[in-house]
């Protein structure tokens, strides 16, 4: 779309043979039929087969539905790495939806810190609980947008839902920005929290669905990108209100920007190719794969696209009760528990605890400057975005999950002994610094948690979800993670209070370790696999299983 097709001839026509014993398998990477058109510059010599393995066996029905899958070749190129602008086409599209986790990681610091001065101005000042209730009253607005997206998303499609969404995330930053008292705040925070549940939902869903299946987990992670960007431009925004007690006016009219861009963008972005299957748009679907994963893709992406229709049925339509269902038919209710399980074990493992008042707990381990250490949060989970980008689709979504909740267990647990155990004051105050930003070491929890339990979470849960109910079981389990949310975010600072910050963290480093090992045994590895073969082989009763 980008970019045009570059032309390359290769120097040598005669190619270099070599033994497939001498080209051993880096970290298991599963090579499917999936194979967009490259854009590469220099020269590379490769040639191989490769066959496609499963994460564990717990995909086994791919080969046997898809046998031309079991190898990919590659002609030679000469030498050199060269680059891989596959996944250009899709970016842009993907790139505006995502601006919706920016909003959604800018309201989640935007009252961090000039929460005092609405406090006072509005006439709440030194009310916790009303204080407590402007920030996190978005998550009720959050959970009934989030239940309410799979109906919206079944109706009219990613792309349109996206820019209906706009109107309460525009209308409520403007509300809470014009508020003149804490009836105002409210709304305006309610109706933002309405919007961001919805776009939480649809975001995962429109870039799964959009992306090409080799692309799909790098693409995917710029839905956490975006939430880190929205909580580091709040924060670096949120500094002047320490001497502007107005300042937070300002921060809220700026909040509407993002939202007008995704109103206008999504304009000219794409709808989802298999949601114009389902709704019998069959000529312009095609023409989105064309343009998006390329020509070649068209006839076997639609082929598949019917195949899961025609099972699971042609209306768009899905409803609640199909969630219930037992495992053994489309698999709605397993999928389900297993997105509402990930995201308890999320929450529950600490990170927005950490997130809404790392202020307030970074001084009980010695740290004076509160806006900075928050800050430094948000760089360092920029960071680990960035890295999940890379690695999503080389390591895997087990992998990357199983890895990321170990190293926020061994980052908790580096924090509880920074805090117990007897030293001298500086060391004591460097290792809490350490334990808790995790600057220098692979263990860190922020970093950690960004490079796996963040993103894999929400792009693992459409993935495994079938093309029917996908709207439904990432509705339900968002609405799971908004309550979940909500009781850390109203129990955290008490619990602080009464047993310390010491045995809280241990709860949390006990929980990351409980999510890795949910991982390792209920996780179905995902990469190189596109969504229909997936429900293929989790669907029991699909016609291919009895052949």
């Amino acid at each position: 779309m980008w970019a045009a097709n570059l032309l390359h001839q290769p120097l040598s026509p005669v190619p270099i043979i070599r033994p497939l014993q001498s080209y051993p398998i880096i970290y298991g990477y599963p090579l499917t039929k999936y194979k967009p058109k490259c854009r590469r510059f220099g020269y590379r010599f490769r040639s191989k087969k490769l066959e496609v393995s499963g994460a564990r066996e717990q995909l086994p029905e791919l080969a046997a539905q898809k046998p031309h899958t079991k190898e990919v070749k590659t002609e030679e190129e000469g030498g050199g790495e060269g680059f891989d602008l596959g996944w250009l086409p899709a970016f842009p599209h993907v790139l505006i939806a995502s601006m919706s986790n920016f909003l959604f990681g800018y309201h989640i610091g935007v009252m961090n810190g000039p929460i005092v001065s609405v406090a006072r101005e509005l006439g709440f000042e030194g009310n916790s609980f009303l204080e407590g209730l402007v920030v996190s009253i978005f998550i009720g607005g959050a959970f009934i947008g989030s239940l309410s997206s799979g109906f919206l998303v079944d109706k009219f499609g990613c792309r349109r839902t996206l820019q209906i969404d706009t109107i309460p995330l525009i209308l409520g930053a403007l509300i809470s920005a014009q508020a003149h008292s804490l009836d105002d705040i409210l709304w305006g925070r309610f109706l933002v929290g309405l919007g961001i549940g919805v776009n939480t939902v649809l975001v995962p869903i429109y870039i799964s669905e959009v992306a090409p299946t080799k692309y799909r987990g790098s693409l995917g992670t710029l839905c956490q990108i975006g939430t880190c960007l929205g909580i580091i431009v709040s924060l670096f925004l949120g500094i002047p209100s320490e001497d502007d007690p107005h300042w937070w006016r300002t921060m809220l009219y700026i909040a509407t920007i993002p939202g007008f861009i995704v109103s206008l963008g999504m304009q000219f972005a794409v709808e989802s190719p298999r949601w114009l299957c389902k709704a019998g748009k069959l000529n312009e679907a095609k023409a989105i794969i064309c343009k998006l994963w390329g020509e070649s893709e068209v006839d076997r992406a639609i082929e598949e696209f019917q195949a899961v229709i025609k099972n699971d049925g042609s209306d768009l339509d899905s409803n609640w009760l199909e969630l219930l269902e037992e495992p053994h038919s489309r698999g709605c209710c397993k999928v389900a528990l297993i997105g509402g399980t990930l995201f308890i074990l999320q929450q529950f493992a600490g990170i927005n605890g950490v997130l809404y008042f790392s202020s307030l707990t970074f001084q009980d381990v010695g740290i004076t400057s509160g806006a900075l250490a928050s800050l430094f949060v948000g760089v360092t989970n920029f960071a680990g975005a960035l890295c999940a980008s890379y690695l999503m689709d080389r390591q895997g979504r087990q992998r990357l999950l199983i890895g990321s909740y170990l190293g926020m267990a061994v980052s908790m647990f580096l924090i509880v002994y920074s805090i117990i155990s007897p030293m001298d004051e500086q060391l004591g105050h460097n290792l809490s610094i350490l334990g808790t930003l995790m600057l220098y070491l692979k263990q860190r929890y922020i970093f950690s948690f960004a490079i796996g339990a963040g993103p894999v979470t929400g792009l693992i849960i459409p993935e495994l979800s079938s093309t029917r109910t996908r709207g439904k079981i990432l509705g339900f389990s968002f609405s799971v993670h908004w309550v979940c949310n909500f009781m850390v975010g109203l129990f955290f600072l008490e619990l602080v209070d009464k047993l310390g910050v010491a045995p809280v963290y241990t709860g949390f480093g006990g929980v990351s370790l409980l999510s890795a090992i949910f991982a390792y045994y209920f996780i179905v590895e995902t990469k190189g696999r596109s969504l229909e073969e997936i429900e293929m082989s989790l669907n029991r009763n699909f016609p291919s299983r009895d052949q």
